[in-house]
């Protein structure tokens, strides 16, 4: 996919120097997010580590330090490294425990879901009616591509939002003003989890909720901890690359044929996407991924599989970032309402769920953010209860990166259809 050349003389034109400067600015980032400063955890408290490591690279595209929209190394992050981490996230999917989970953290996941996917498309209604500009647009700059991106990150997490991406293909401009809204609003919703993570048994008074199976689901989640962690050794890390380039490849082989199929005998799918041969990587990425969860591929989670994912996670989006236009917001502030009315919704279909059936509060919380943080978020929001239950945050992202892409994808469709 090409883009439009956003800087006729960048000073950088070396990829390979390209991709060091970008490599030291994650170096940077996630070293100064550890220090112990007062006034540095402050700062991350505000500007969350995932929004610089977007940021920093637009910075410098915008001020043209080098082309980014031109540079081959987003295309290869996005062919390369997001099927391989979705097939290492989805390792740790354990069917039969998400199973046991199902009566109170499923309900208010699958509410939590519905209300992105039916929220966005009321998001957008509500303002066509007073703004139909705000959500129009042609082509590449139609509004409903990057909203399509914005419900894979808020169904899934980042990896989901960019797959999402590959298939709709909103413009880099669109996508950084999406970025913006996403990290902005999402954050906002996540501030006010936490504080009701600190008032948590006035919430469940409320809600009138027994939050006896919580206490239990913590000592099992310690337990579990404790008997399986152990450190990696370099047959782990060898075993885990194998696995996601291994299956990335095979992926590839197998959507290719499929897409030109489409494309030469039914090209009328291509309003579903379905001739995109991003589309079926990612679809045959994310069931590899699930089918290897049953074999005992599964215990390199306990070797840190996840954790090489967001290695390779982050290093697709510093890639992604130095496409970025970072004042593209500017254009279309609008945006923020469509998020702050998206994310109302989900959050009024959650409150009316978890009063109804008495769910604790945990629960609601675990179930919103392991849709719209992802396993980052979602994590910090279970650790506000008890560091144990961590685990159950991961677990039900899991599940989330393996729909985010196609109900993110389905949402775009919905916006598509109302939009102005």
């Amino acid at each position: 996919m090409q883009y439009p050349i956003l800087h006729a003389s960048p000073i950088v034109t070396d990829q390979a120097v390209i991709l060091g400067i970008l490599m030291l600015i994650l170096g940077f980032v996630f070293y100064t997010s550890a220090l112990k400063n007062k006034y540095i955890i402050g700062f991350y408290r505000i500007i969350p580590p995932l929004l610089l490591c977007y940021f920093l690279p637009g910075i410098l595209n915008s001020a043209a330090v080098f082309d980014g929209a031109n540079s081959p190394l987003p295309q290869i992050g996005s062919r390369y490294l997001l099927p391989s981490c979705l097939i290492l996230f989805l390792l740790n999917l354990d069917v039969k425990e998400l199973w046991s989970l199902r009566k109170r953290a499923g309900i208010m996941f699958i509410t939590g879901t519905i209300g992105i996917v039916l929220g966005g498309p009321i998001a957008v209604w509500i303002t066509a009616f007073i703004s139909p500009d705000t959500v129009g647009g042609a082509g590449p700059d139609a509004v409903w591509r990057g909203l399509g991106t914005l419900a894979g990150s808020w169904i899934g997490g980042s990896a989901n939002q960019l797959a999402v991406r590959e298939i709709v293909q909103p413009s880099p401009k669109l996508f950084s003003a999406i970025i913006a809204v996403d990290v902005f609003v999402a954050y906002s919703w996540m501030a006010l989890l936490l504080y009701g993570a600190s008032r948590f048994q006035k919430v469940d008074r409320w809600f009138r909720a027994d939050s006896h199976d919580v206490v239990l689901l913590t000592k099992k989640m310690e337990q579990r901890e404790l008997q399986n962690k152990r450190n990696p050794e370099v047959k782990d890390l060898i075993l885990m690359l194998s696995i996601a380039l291994g299956g990335t490849g095979l992926a590839t082989f197998l959507a290719e044929p499929i897409a030109v199929y489409i494309q030469t005998y039914h090209p009328a799918l291509a309003n579903l996407s379905l001739t995109n041969t991003y589309f079926w990587i990612i679809l045959f990425a994310t069931l590899i991924g699930i089918g290897l969860s049953f074999t005992p591929a599964r215990r390199l989670e306990f070797a840190g599989a996840s954790k090489l994912a967001t290695v390779l996670l982050y290093m697709l989006i510093v890639t992604i970032g130095m496409q970025m236009d970072i004042l593209a917001i500017s254009d279309n502030p609008g945006l923020f309402l469509v998020g702050f009315l998206w994310l109302f919704f989900h959050a009024l279909l959650l409150l009316i769920v978890g009063r109804y059936f008495k769910i604790p509060f945990f629960y609601f919380a675990l179930g919103s953010m392991a849709n719209v943080g992802g396993v980052a978020s979602a994590s910090v929001t279970a650790s506000a209860f008890h560091p144990s239950l961590i685990s159950a945050a991961v677990l039900l992202c899991v599940f989330s990166y393996a729909i985010g892409t196609y109900a993110g994808w389905f949402t775009a469709l919905l916006m598509q259809l109302v939009s102005p």
